[in-house]
């Protein structure tokens, strides 16, 4: 419970600082002023840059410029705490043998499973967390959709980040069957919906792997 909660501190801290950023750019694009691409630092830049060329703005958008590099930070503190927390946990060490897995998304998958045997099936995993296709049907119609973004969009997106790194990666240490199947996905369906399907797999691998206390088989994990 202690876990669960830290994450959903960190995650609510995140979701504040993107409102604040987005607020950010909007108020100065009123004013004509476009923020250009960038996160972090690069933002922070961008911003005192333009309010440069516009003095009289500085005052409204500072203060909010302030608050969301205050709300980074504090989401920053929990973030180690997460750190601490993945180094403790065995489960969380299980994950991260799973090249592309880190620490946060591995004490967040942990989290929000809380109890591997709350789930029939690993598969099941899959459409838990929003990775699996809408289906449309209408007399002789019947297609496949965009995936469903149901369940915990953070942890979805953790997932999808990791999918990524698998598929971009290429180092002899992140070579798998998941990563073979992943690319070779890619080929015939673009990248974006082959790391959709990667973290759909990554979810039931992870689940499968909490189960059984195996750490993560290279070899395996392309047809699960």
């Amino acid at each position: 419970m202690l876990t669960r909660t830290l994450v959903a501190a960190r995650n609510q801290l995140l979701s504040i600082s993107t409102q604040l950023s987005n607020q950010i750019r909007g108020l100065m694009k009123t004013f004509g002023l476009i923020v250009p691409k960038g996160t972090g630092r690069v933002f922070d830049s961008n911003v005192n840059e333009l309010l440069d060329e516009n003095g009289g703005l500085a005052p409204v958008i500072l203060p909010l410029l302030a608050a969301w590099r205050d709300i980074r930070k504090r989401a920053g503190d929990l973030g180690r705490q997460l750190l601490a927390a993945a180094r403790e946990s065995r489960a969380t060490q299980l994950l991260m043998t799973i090249p592309g897995v880190g620490a946060v998304t591995a004490v967040s998958y942990v989290a929000a499973i809380e109890d591997p045997d709350n789930f029939r099936t690993s598969r099941s995993v899959g459409a838990w967390l929003g990775l699996t296709t809408r289906r449309y049907q209408s007399g002789e119609v019947d297609y496949g959709g965009h995936i469903s973004r149901k369940g915990d969009n953070r942890l979805r997106g953790l997932l999808y980040e990791a999918a990524t790194v698998i598929l971009t990666r290429t180092s002899a240490r992140n070579e798998s069957s998941l990563r073979s199947w992943g690319l070779n996905l890619r080929e015939r369906v673009g990248f974006k919906r082959a790391a959709v399907a990667v973290a759909r797999k990554l979810a039931v691998i992870m689940h499968s792997m909490l189960k059984t206390g195996e750490v993560f088989n290279t070899s395996a994990g392309a047809t699960v």
